[in-house]
């Protein structure tokens, strides 16, 4: 299934029990709310897919995994409904991530920023190559990556969070990120790191369904009150986007 216009595009196929999901957007794989939601979505459906087994979660391009939030949406926010409703979507992709009944591998081939660095934690297997630095860059212009923390957290501890919260503007290599629990490996190329994720989908897809479907719900285990937090998280970034401070910040 391919979904395409102005607001980027997403392709799902499906083949031998592995369901590939391409998400992709000009703007360096960023994220406007429409393309969120249709990203949960195809998760909500593809959990429920019983010719699915594993699904392997991607981007478009080569350089960005992906920049995080849409830029030109966060300056059109204007009230606080608005910043809220925009923040709600990486909340309620998160929790379609971690409800999943399907293993998610992520297949990180470029940088993440920001809300691309949340989704990179929600996977429960993520391969990566050298290129792919991440940086949580919320700091810096007036907001803070607070959906996205408990997700972040969960995977490299509060310690390495609050060290990449606070260096806001200082990029962490690949290397850093899979010493700190983000990445499951690091290849050296491409080639390398598109091998690996078919040789892996594939030995997941022919172990039984039904146990893979009970370690998800037990890696998960003590997040279900995710579905509360990362809304009240979604408000107070909601609320911050609206200051001076982030709209002169996204202007430069």
């Amino acid at each position: 299934m391919l979904t395409s216009d102005k607001n980027g595009t997403l392709l799902t196929v499906i083949e031998n029990k592995i369901a590939t999901v391409q998400f992709g957007h000009p703007a360096s794989n960023s994220f406007p709310r429409v393309l969120l939601d249709r990203l949960t979505n195809e998760l909500t459906y593809l959990s429920d897919n019983e010719e699915v087994s594993v699904i392997i979660l991607k981007s478009e391009g080569t350089s960005t995994f992906c920049a995080g939030a849409s830029f030109d949406e966060l300056l059109a926010v204007s009230t606080l409904d608005e910043g809220t409703r925009f923040f709600s979507g990486f909340a309620n992709l998160i929790n379609a991530m971690r409800s999943c009944k399907k293993i998610i591998i992520g297949r990180i081939q470029g940088k993440a920023v920001g809300g691309g660095v949340g989704i990179i934690a929600a996977c429960d297997y993520a391969l990566a190559n050298l290129e792919s630095s991440i940086k949580l860059s919320e700091l810096a212009i007036g907001i803070g990556p607070f959906v996205i923390e408990p997700a972040v957290s969960r995977k490299i501890g509060k310690t390495a969070m609050s060290e990449m919260t606070l260096a806001a503007h200082e990029w962490k290599t690949a290397s850093w990120a899979l010493q700190k629990g983000l990445y499951s490996k690091v290849l050296e190329t491409k080639e390398e790191l598109d091998l690996e994720v078919d040789v892996f989908s594939k030995k997941l897809a022919d172990y039984n369904p039904e146990a893979l479907a009970e370690m998800k719900r037990i890696f998960w285990e003590g997040t279900a009150h995710w579905d509360k937090l990362l809304k009240e998280r979604a408000s107070i970034s909601g609320r911050l986007v609206l200051s001076d401070f982030t709209k002169n910040a996204l202007i430069k």
